[in-house]
């Protein structure tokens, strides 16, 4: 059972009027189901309670179409049509013990109210934070009481939804409270400007009228940034420091963190577990309330260590509830080597961003909890004892073998390499990304303890190989490798010369070791992390370094994983040149040339090898070659052949980890249909049909 060293995370914390029953506290985290989706997003907090987090959150909750946040799609709680959706997932978590909370928000300048088209507000006139072609009007005073009027409103609407906590919103650059305290963004001259305590004003009232509104049943709980990270135009330590100082004992929970959200949820790239610490440790020192903070904790001593000594009351976690969301069980049950580490690559986040379901890495679940059933911890049993034979031992073929193993098939897996893993293997040695080898590391952990599954290293199979094995069903995730020639999405033809020449160099050649010297172009046309860390290792060895894209920005696809101010600060940092909109067009082996993709200048610079970062093919020789010989599968006893991962279709590694999830979960089970998830749709009103409205 449960170690004794951690006892302490599972004593009660009060907070205000409610009791949680442990110190796991699922902080508020977005997950593009929000308002759209309630049946889905009820399901995914759930299953956190389920897995016994005491506090599990919501997202930024809209209080008023004036805070709309189109297209991103948060929850909602503009009238009381709205909370129904939320007391559905108020009763999920009471049904497992656990409070839930809802993270009241009006983003002020930060909204785009491009759905309500409400005319934004703010504290002052200023342009929209994210580039809209509009501007947030000064709030009078008037505005000033009636946001406070829609907070309260909220707050009581919250309060019936049945939530336990309920929080007033200063964090991340993205509520009013916030942009009240900022002097970049307050240039008031009255009550609620200039000095720190005028700045301050309308926190402090939002905080009291919330308490005198639901404080009787529910507690109150301030999210609120200690840094910005940008000097003097924001906020600061020190002043922070005063923040709390002026209002320690106002709210019932402290919730800290730092701000933006790239600060807050920096990837493992860039920032190790419990990063956070030296900008949050003081406020514990300064008010009697709890306090809750986050570092992507996945290790239960490292929760103890920040208890013990005062940082924190409770762990405050998104990402590692979302690897894991029965972390807090696990710890109770004394598994701690079944925790599902977080990896900290942020596609989690990446739903948010690209208004879609959230998804994960490590847990391919996360998301589909309702649409399709799926519990992290449970797999159905097989329908029948067959044998599969899983070809390829990297991210999906170690998590097909784990979960047909856990439904209790006879499972083999060969692979070619001497080392499990795959891409996930390779790319864990290239810099920054050692925590993503926790995708391997946890599958064969979990595999070590199935005695159905058999792992054979160093077996590279041929066609007549699988045929004679015995298998019933064989499954290929033979994982794919990078091109050379130059074909990516701007060059649809590939790039002439390159394919051959022996001073180019693709990731491949970089995982195993062979690297160029001298001055070394990274040309990138995927847009993600690839490119970049291979500037970030080639930079290490000694090389000059410049990075070519056709994009008109560096890794644009990054910015959906909070990566991407990070990989412009770290190139900077290191000098690496950089050669946005401009594409290859030659290549000698001593001068690049390159084209700018607007004017078409031509110009020209010394390179002495380029890597090649654009796209990949698939290694799908077996299953090509199986296919050849499909006439002879009834004989050798194979009932199904399926091709998953990147040897299907080269993706992210959540993408392979999710293919071999699937196949394993859906193997000799009734056929979903055409649509094999559940959708949410919408009736409306019969008088409105009538009318056509």
């Amino acid at each position: 059972m449960r170690d004794p060293r951690y006892d302490i995370l599972f004593t009660p914390v009060q907070i205000g009027p409610v009791v949680t029953k442990n110190r796991f506290f699922q902080v508020p985290h977005c997950n593009g189901m929000g308002h759209a989706m309630p049946l889905a997003h009820a399901a995914m907090r759930e299953m956190k309670a389920e897995g016994g987090w005491a506090v599990v959150s919501t997202e930024e909750c809209e209080i008023h179409p004036s805070s709309d946040l189109t297209p991103y799609v948060e929850a909602r709680l503009w009238d009381d049509h709205d909370i129904p959706a939320l007391a559905l997932m108020c009763d999920k978590l009471h049904a497992h013990g656990a409070l839930a909370a809802v993270e009241l928000s009006h983003n002020g300048p930060t909204a785009s109210n491009l759905y309500s088209r409400e005319v934004l507000i703010g504290p002052s006139h200023q342009p929209s934070k994210y580039g809209y072609p509009s501007q947030a009007r000064a709030m009078t005073l008037k505005d000033i009481r009636e946001y406070r009027r829609w907070h309260r409103e909220a707050a009581l609407r919250a309060k019936r939804a049945g939530m336990d906590i309920i929080y007033v919103y200063a964090a991340h650059d993205l509520s009013l409270p916030m942009h009240f305290l900022q002097r970049r963004r307050n240039h008031r001259s009255d009550a609620y400007g200039g000095s720190l305590e005028n700045r301050v004003r309308l926190l402090r009232e939002v905080l009291e009228d919330t308490r005198e509104a639901v404080g009787d049943r529910c507690a109150v709980a301030l999210r609120f940034a200690t840094e910005e990270l940008l000097g003097p135009e924001g906020i600061e330590l020190s002043e922070a420091q005063d923040i709390v100082g002026l209002i320690a004992e106002l709210p019932d929970l402290w919730d800290v963190n730092v701000a933006a959200w790239y600060n807050d949820s920096v990837p493992s790239r860039f920032a190790a577990e419990g990063a956070q610490e030296p900008f949050v440790s003081f406020v514990k020192k300064m008010t009697t309330k709890p306090v809750v903070g986050v570092g992507r904790f996945t290790s239960p001593d490292t929760m103890v260590s920040q208890i013990r000594r005062g940082v924190i009351d409770l762990i405050g976690a998104a990402r590692p509830s979302i690897a894991d969301p029965f972390l807090p069980r696990k710890i109770e049950q004394g598994r701690i080597d079944d925790i599902r580490e977080c990896i900290g690559c942020n596609i989690c986040v990446s739903g948010d961003m690209t208004i879609s379901p959230i998804r994960c890495t490590q847990n391919p679940t996360m998301g589909e909890e309702w649409r399709k059933g799926w519990h992290p911890e449970r797999l159905p049993p097989k329908r029948e004892a067959s044998r599969v034979l899983v070809v390829g031992g990297g991210p999906a073929g170690l998590e097909a073998a784990r979960a047909l193993g856990q439904r209790g098939y006879e499972v083999s897996l060969a692979e070619a390499r001497r080392e499990l893993g795959g891409r996930v293997t390779r790319e864990a040695r290239l810099p920054g990304l050692a925590e993503w080898a926790r995708v391997r590391d946890w599958r064969v952990g979990q595999i070590g303890k199935l005695s159905n599954v058999s792992i054979y290293l160093d077996s590279v199979l041929s066609a007549q190989d699988v045929l004679d094995f015995g298998a019933e069903h064989v499954v290929l995730a033979t994982g794919c490798h990078w091109r050379r020639d130059g074909f990516g999405r701007s060059n649809g033809l590939g790039i002439p010369g390159l394919a051959d020449h022996p001073c180019v160099f693709t990731l491949d050649d970089l995982m195993d070791g062979r690297l160029p010297s001298g001055r070394v172009a990274v040309f990138d046309d995927d847009g993600f992390y690839y490119a970049s860390v291979a500037a970030d290792l080639l930079h290490q060895q000694g090389c000059k370094v410049s990075y070519v894209t056709p994009e008109d920005s560096v890794a644009p696809w990054s910015v959906n994983t909070l990566d991407y101010r990070h990989i412009r600060k770290r190139m900077a940092k290191q000098g690496i040149e950089v050669h946005v909109s401009h594409g290859i067009v030659g290549f000698d082996g001593a001068t690049l040339t390159l084209e700018n993709a607007w004017d078409g200048t031509i110009s020209g610079q010394a390179c002495d090898a380029i890597v090649m970062v654009t796209s990949r093919l698939p290694d799908d020789a077996l299953y090509q070659a199986l296919l050849l010989r499909e006439a002879e599968w009834n004989l050798a006893g194979i009932r199904s052949l399926r091709c998953i991962g990147d040897a299907e279709a080269p993706g992210l590694i959540a993408h392979a980890v999710y293919a071999g999830h699937r196949h394993a979960r859906e193997l000799e089970e009734p056929s979903a249909g055409e649509v094999p998830f559940k959708r949410h749709f919408h009736s409306a009103d019969a008088e409105d049909l009538r009318r056509g409205g």
